[in-house]
């Protein structure tokens, strides 16, 4: 009867993924629903998410706007050659030895907080970039909060839990705009390959071109989405710290034969030099050991992009 009770609090999207709708006037029953979707999937969709929608296409609108410059323009912001961050804008044709090639190009760059911004990789080439990306980042990493709030809550821990173990006021927004071509061979190129995120929590928008599948049951499922939600993506360190309660949601993107998709996720994530585990609160007593151990992010980065033992 319980398990009823709690399945009616989420509604499969037409994509199939479930959709959270952050306006219900329970706030219960939301955090049920997003502990749900948490538990079971690690990828979902919230609606009526409080995020302007006028916000939402300005910043597509700024971001699009960049990949139609001409490449010498582009270039401006690129990332140094040398550089061992991740910041700038760069062109990615990887071959995947046997698990296909991958194709894309990325304009990464920090959003929060506001110590650890570096103008030097963001567009000049709109007047509008650097108001529109720093309002988004305030309204996402006051949805980010409230998420791991509820997380945090569905542990049986205070709502800050989550946040703190991520380093709390240090915790890091990196957005990530993803261009990726027309591929008129499907078969020969991914976006992204099948993959769970390092960081804590993705959020993700994107054009009105589909292309992010979400890996549930053994399949490959569509994600559909509008103007009106944002996916939700459960990552790496909020698996870890969770001590395995909540799923990574594993996903691809896939390109499309005529038309350009461009996506716009942000990443939360602790800052490099803090160390990630299972929350001490969780792995007390004979029956809760750790199922994970813990890593400085930047040691944990390193291993999992290099295919090494994480435990």
């Amino acid at each position: 009867m319980e398990m009823e009770k709690r399945k009616q609090h989420i509604a499969p999207a037409p994509g199939g993924i479930p959709v959270v709708d952050l306006s219900n006037s329970d706030e219960d029953e939301v955090a049920r629903a997003v502990v749900q979707a948490s538990e079971e999937w690690g990828v979902f969709q919230v609606v009526n998410h409080g995020i302007p929608t006028e916000l939402i296409r300005r910043l597509k609108e700024v971001g699009t706007e960049f990949f139609e410059l001409p490449e010498t323009e582009k270039e401006v912001v690129a990332r140094p050659a040398d550089s061992k961050d991740l910041e700038g804008y760069t062109t990615d044709y990887k071959d995947g030895k046997g698990r296909g090639k991958t194709w894309a190009d990325h304009l990464f760059h920090r959003i929060w907080p506001p110590s650890r911004i570096n103008y030097r990789f963001w567009p000049s080439n709109s007047p509008d970039y650097k108001e529109v990306n720093e309002e988004y980042a305030k309204q996402i990493k006051k949805l980010s909060e409230n998420i791991m709030g509820w997380l945090s809550e569905g542990l049986g821990l205070r709502r800050d839990a989550l946040k703190e173990g991520l380093g709390g006021e240090t915790v890091e927004y990196l957005m990530k705009v993803i261009f990726y071509p027309p591929c008129p061979d499907l078969d020969m190129l991914y976006g992204a390959p099948h993959h769970t995120d390092l960081n804590a929590i993705t959020f993700l928008i994107a054009n009105e071109v589909h292309g992010l599948q979400a890996f549930q049951d053994n399949k490959w499922i569509d994600v559909e989405y509008d103007d009106s939600g944002i996916v939700v993506i459960i990552a790496d360190q909020i698996r870890r710290m969770s001590n395995g309660r909540y799923k990574c949601g594993e996903h691809r993107a896939t390109m499309d034969t005529e038309k350009t998709r461009i996506s716009w996720p942000v990443f939360a994530e602790p800052n490099l030099d803090h160390v990630v585990g299972p929350l001490p609160e969780l792995i007390s007593g004979d029956d809760n050991a750790p199922k994970f151990k813990p890593h400085f992010y930047r040691d944990y980065k390193l291993l999992k992009m290099n295919g090494l033992p994480l435990d």
